[in-house]
């Protein structure tokens, strides 16, 4: 399946014509069929000859109408451009050939119409001009196709060639990104919501959790029921129109350019960097100054310009320039997605380009936004790989732990880490004083040992083994001494890396401890009704001092309970 749209000048027949190849009108509006004049889009659809499907996007043709018609050529895989051979080329023809080269489209035929109205040497002057005005173009060598729909003249042509150009024009690719670009958002009775769009770069299925993104919100949605081209389906890929029936949000809720995704793989931005192509038949320079409006998806945004680099210059016409674009509300992008830029006060056309990074971090007067990843992690110095896929839409497997990082900020981060261990003292540098990054640089540091939650140098001996401070303990188990002289930090190394338990402004070697819970042990045997705090400190040869601690982290630990004033078998009390 392929979208197409139709372009060309108002009243050149581009309805006509989808009408003729699908048996569709795609004028749905009242208004529409009495003028004769296409004011919305319109949609169609059919099979070609070879059975490929096609679906047509047809545009309005008057500039009064233009913003309605950019809606439509967002994501198009192709144009239909129609020229009447009456009238010839217009200004509209010339500024949606221009608009569809901003937004990237490359494949298309022309169709010359309404030749049944026209001599042979007029329709041959027509075909003449049609070929000049599209020189140096997408559409130059496309085929051109005479038609005169009304009597049927030239269609099945039109057909064969729409077979021809399809199937070397490629397929909407599937990233597992999916984003649908609303064009319109009604209530459908018994249904609720229904929103419509042309679905790009992933699939999406009946139950899918997703999100509508609009101008002044971001609501969770949920896919009740799907149709591409009037039929349900389970699954959708990118590449057709689609109707999503959502709960949710109602219709009032959304409206066209708002954007229906899957909220954890986009970051909807306000200010994007961009690539500006100005048109050659501007006759000023583009600088802040104007009235702008940018034309992304579906969706009209006015947005204020910053020419980037020092000075902020104006881009000439028909060059190329960097730009910085501020958006009144955050809109889900990614770099290359395209836009047209329109000057509202002059009515005009201004150019447009593509989006080269969606969250800026660089001041304008110093940002060079290129598409290369390696210049947005350079940027950052290190990004979460996801939060990279999520602003580029491609992967890029972690450095270190779950982040990609740039070579200047991996080696800046290495050397600061070697000097903290190297300056940290002999107890080495504490691994919990470190942010999340440097801890996941930590391991990697070749000749830097990690013991007991701190970094040393490897070839540094322990100051904690064999401690006399732990010698001293072990001594006088029951009646240990105070830790006069010890350094308070060494100190606190010891009992955290279990050397020694401190208990109510007492330190005790861990093996007193099993030993004192055993005594107590064979005591109780003896009194199982409990035993008091005397008879623990004579059993023990200690003083009351040192008994009391002792006793509360046998308490604590689940080796005794306190009654009153004895103690009594606890839950963790060793068998004898």
């Amino acid at each position: 399946m392929h979208v197409v749209a139709t372009a060309g000048h108002v009243d050149h027949g581009k309805s006509t014509l989808v009408l003729a190849l699908t048996g569709i009108d795609p004028d749905r509006w009242a208004e529409e069929k009495a003028r004769g004049l296409t004011i919305d889009l319109g949609f169609a659809w059919t099979t070609l000859p070879s059975g490929a499907g096609i679906a047509f996007v047809d545009v309005p043709g008057h500039v009064r109408f233009l913003k309605n018609m950019l809606a439509g050529v967002g994501a198009v895989d192709a144009c239909v451009f129609v020229v009447a051979a009456t009238e010839g080329w217009k200004p509209q023809s010339e500024e949606h050939l221009r608009i569809l080269e901003l937004l990237g489209v490359d494949h298309g035929l022309v169709a010359l119409t309404k030749v049944g109205l026209v001599d042979d040497e007029w329709r041959e002057l027509a075909r003449l001009d049609v070929i000049d005005r599209v020189d140096g173009t997408f559409l130059a060598g496309a085929p051109i196709v005479e038609v005169d729909a009304p009597t049927g003249s030239g269609v099945d042509e039109l057909r064969a060639a729409l077979d021809e150009l399809l199937a070397a024009t490629p397929t909407a690719a599937d990233r597992g990104r999916p984003r649908l670009w609303v064009d319109r958002a009604f209530a459908a009775r018994g249904s609720g919501t229904v929103v419509t769009g042309t679905l790009a770069g992933g699939a999406l299925a009946v139950d899918d959790e997703l999100a509508i993104i609009g101008r002044d919100h971001s609501r969770p949605v949920r896919v009740r029921a799907l149709q591409s081209h009037q039929a349900a389906v389970d699954h959708v890929g990118p590449g057709r129109r689609v109707a999503v029936n959502i709960t949710g949000a109602s219709h009032g809720d959304v409206q066209r350019g708002d954007a229906l995704v899957r909220a954890d793989q986009w970051r909807p931005s306000r200010v994007v960097d961009a690539s500006l192509t100005v048109l050659d038949a501007l006759d000023h320079v583009v600088s802040r100054r104007g009235a702008f409006h940018a034309y992304i998806g579906s969706g009209e945004h006015a947005v204020r310009l910053r020419v980037l680099g020092a000075g902020g210059a104006g881009i000439q016409p028909g060059t190329t320039g960097l730009v910085r674009l501020h958006l009144p509300a955050a809109v889900p992008l990614l770099p290359g997605d395209r836009y047209v830029l329109r000057e509202s006060g002059r009515g005009e056309t201004v150019g447009g380009g593509e989006v080269l990074d969606v969250a800026p971090v660089l001041p304008a007067s110093r940002a060079e936004p290129t598409r290369d990843l390696d210049r947005v992690v350079a940027e950052r110095g290190w990004i979460a790989a996801a939060e990279l896929d999520a602003l580029t839409g491609e992967s890029r497997p972690p450095t270190i732990g779950r982040w990609v990082v740039a070579p200047d900020a991996l080696a800046t981060t290495v050397d600061r880490l070697r000097a903290a261990v190297e300056s940290a003292g002999p107890l080495g540098l504490d691994v919990a004083v470190l942010d999340e990054r440097e801890r996941a640089v930590l391991p990697t540091l070749d000749g830097v040992a990690v013991e007991g939650g701190r970094a040393r140098p490897a070839a540094a001996a322990d100051p904690l083994a064999d401690h006399p401070f732990v010698a001293a303990l072990a001594a006088a188990p029951f009646t240990p001494p105070e830790p006069n002289g010890v350094d308070r930090a060494e100190l606190r190394e010891l009992v955290r890396r279990g050397l020694v338990v401190e208990r109510d402004g007492v330190w005790f070697a861990p093996a007193a401890l099993d030993d004192a819970a055993r005594v107590v042990a064979r005591l109780l045997a003896t009194n199982p009704d409990g035993v008091t705090v005397a008879q623990v400190r004579d059993a023990l040869g200690t003083t009351r001092k040192h008994a009391l601690p002792l006793l509360a982290h046998l308490d604590a630990t689940g080796v005794t309970r306190r009654r009153g004033d004895v103690r009594i078998a606890g839950p963790k009390l060793p068998l004898l």
